[in-house]
C-alpha cells in the first residue's frame, strides 16, 4: 500500500526545496494533457478535460477504473491524472498556475495546504451525496473531504506460540509470553508509532492525545532489544515475517493480502490499529471548479466507494458502502463497523504539530 503513502513521507520531512514547476510541467506533458479545459455548467455533458493528482501506482489503477472511467461515461468529462508530490503541488498553486484541479492526497497534507492557503474552502452545498454520506466529522473540514482510510495494524505468523495468537499491543511487547524478533516501523516510512507504545503500556485508546512523548519512549524502550529491524517499504514486514526473521510486525494492512492467500502462515490483529485517511480538496486556482465538484460529489456515492474497496484495500469513507459489500472484503477493511470500534483515528493536528520534534527524538532514540 505504499503507492497511498507517498506523500506521508513528506509529511514528516518537510515541504523542502525543489524545482517544482519544472518537475511538474514534465510529468503534465507527460500525461499528455492537451484538451480544452474551459468551464461549463455542472450536470452537463462536456468534452473538457478535468486534471487529478494522485499517487498513482496500483491506487492510481483503483482509482482510473472505479471512479475516473464511470465519472467521464456519466459526464463526458475526461479524466487526466498527475502525479507529483506536496511540494510541488504547492509550488505551482503558489505561482498562481496550478496544473490540476482536484486533489488525491493525505488529511496531513490537507491541513498543510490549508496553512498555506493553497486550497479552496469547499461550498459543501454543491456536494449532493455529502449531506447523506455520513462522514465522520473529522473528515469534513473547511478544504478537504475524506475520500477513504488505511490502517496501520500488527501481523504475526501463526505457526509459533503453539497457537496463541497475539489480540493487543500489551501481547506484541511482551516477549517473554510471545518470544521471537520484532519489526517496527522506520520514521521514512511513515509517522513513528507512538500510539502502539502508549496503548501497550496500558494508556486506553480515548486518552491517547495529546500523546504523553516520554512515556511512549519508555515503552519503547521495552521492546527495543527484540526489534531486529526497523521496516521502510510496505512490502518489508512481509519479508521479514515470510523469512521467519521476525514473528510479529507493524504493517499497512493490506500488503500481506497476497501472502496469506498463498498460504503463509500469518495472521493481521486489528485490534488497536491507527487509521489515517485520504481526501479529496480543489487547488486554489483551478481552471475547472464545476466539474471537480463534480467528481467529488460523484466518488461519495456508496457504490463507488464499494467498488473502489473491492480493487484495492482502502476503507470507504461513506459508512453506506458496507451494505454493498461482502463480509470477506470488508473484514479487511479499516472503516468496517467491527473495526471502526477497535481502532482509532490518528490526530492529524496533534502530529502536525509535533512532528519535527517528535522525529528527531525517534531518530535519537532509533540509533542510540
Amino acid at each position: 500500500m505504499n503507492n497511498a503513502r507517498i506523500d506521508r513521507r513528506t509529511f514528516l520531512r518537510g515541504v523542502g526545496t525543489a524545482a517544482a514547476g519544472a518537475a511538474a510541467a514534465t510529468v503534465l506533458s507527460a500525461c499528455g494533457t492537451g484538451t480544452s479545459r474551459s468551464s461549463t455548467g455542472a450536470g452537463a455533458k462536456s468534452s473538457k478535460t478535468l486534471v487529478v493528482r494522485d499517487s498513482g501506482g496500483t491506487y492510481g489503477d483503483a482509482n482510473r477504473t472505479a471512479i475516473y472511467d464511470p465519472f467521464t461515461k456519466e459526464t463526458g468529462i475526461t479524466v487526466e491524472v498527475v502525479n507529483i508530490h506536496y511540494a510541488e503541488m504547492l509550488a505551482q498553486i503558489q505561482q498562481g498556475r496550478p496544473q490540476f484541479d482536484v486533489i488525491d492526497d493525505s488529511m496531513a497534507d490537507f491541513l498543510r495546504f490549508s496553512k498555506a492557503d493553497a486550497t479552496v474552502d469547499l461550498d459543501h452545498d454543491r456536494l449532493k451525496n455529502l449531506k447523506s454520506a455520513g462522514i465522520a466529522d473529522a473528515l469534513v473540514t473547511s478544504n478537504a473531504i475524506g475520500k477513504n482510510y488505511w490502517a496501520s495494524v500488527m501481523a504475526y505468523r501463526t505457526d509459533v506460540w503453539d497457537g496463541k495468537k497475539l489480540s493487543t499491543w500489551a501481547d506484541f511487547w511482551d516477549t517473554k509470553a510471545f518470544p521471537g524478533s520484532r519489526s517496527l516501523q522506520a520514521l521514512d516510512a511513515d509517522l513513528p508509532e507512538l500510539e502502539f507504545a502508549l496503548l501497550a503500556d496500558g494508556v486506553a485508546m480515548d486518552k491517547l492525545y495529546p500523546l504523553d512523548v516520554d512515556r511512549a519512549f519508555k515503552s519503547l524502550d521495552n521492546i527495543k532489544g527484540s526489534v531486529k529491524k526497523y521496516w521502510d517499504t510496505g512490502a518489508l514486514p512481509g519479508v521479514l515475517l515470510g523469512r521467519k526473521e521476525v514473528v510479529a510486525s507493524t504493517v499497512w494492512h493490506g500488503r500481506l493480502d497476497d501472502l496469506i492467500k498463498q498460504g503463509s502462515p500469518l495472521a493481521y490483529q486489528w485490534n488497536g490499529a491507527r487509521r489515517q485517511s485520504n481526501a479529496y480538496g480543489i487547488a486554489k486556482g483551478a481552471a475547472n471548479l464545476d466539474a471537480a465538484y463534480q467528481l467529488i460529489d460523484f466518488a461519495l456515492q456508496p457504490e463507488v466507494q464499494a467498488h473502489y474497496a473491492e480493487l484495492y484495500p482502502m476503507a470507504p469513507s461513506v459508512p453506506a458502502a458496507y451494505k454493498k459489500l461482502s463480509s470477506t472484503v470488508a473484514a479487511n477493511l479499516g472503516s468496517s463497523p467491527d473495526h471502526l470500534k477497535t481502532g482509532f483515528d490518528a490526530d492529524v493536528q496533534w502530529w502536525h504539530d509535533n512532528q519535527d520534534a517528535v522525529a528527531k527524538r525517534w531518530q535519537e532514540w532509533a540509533h542510540a
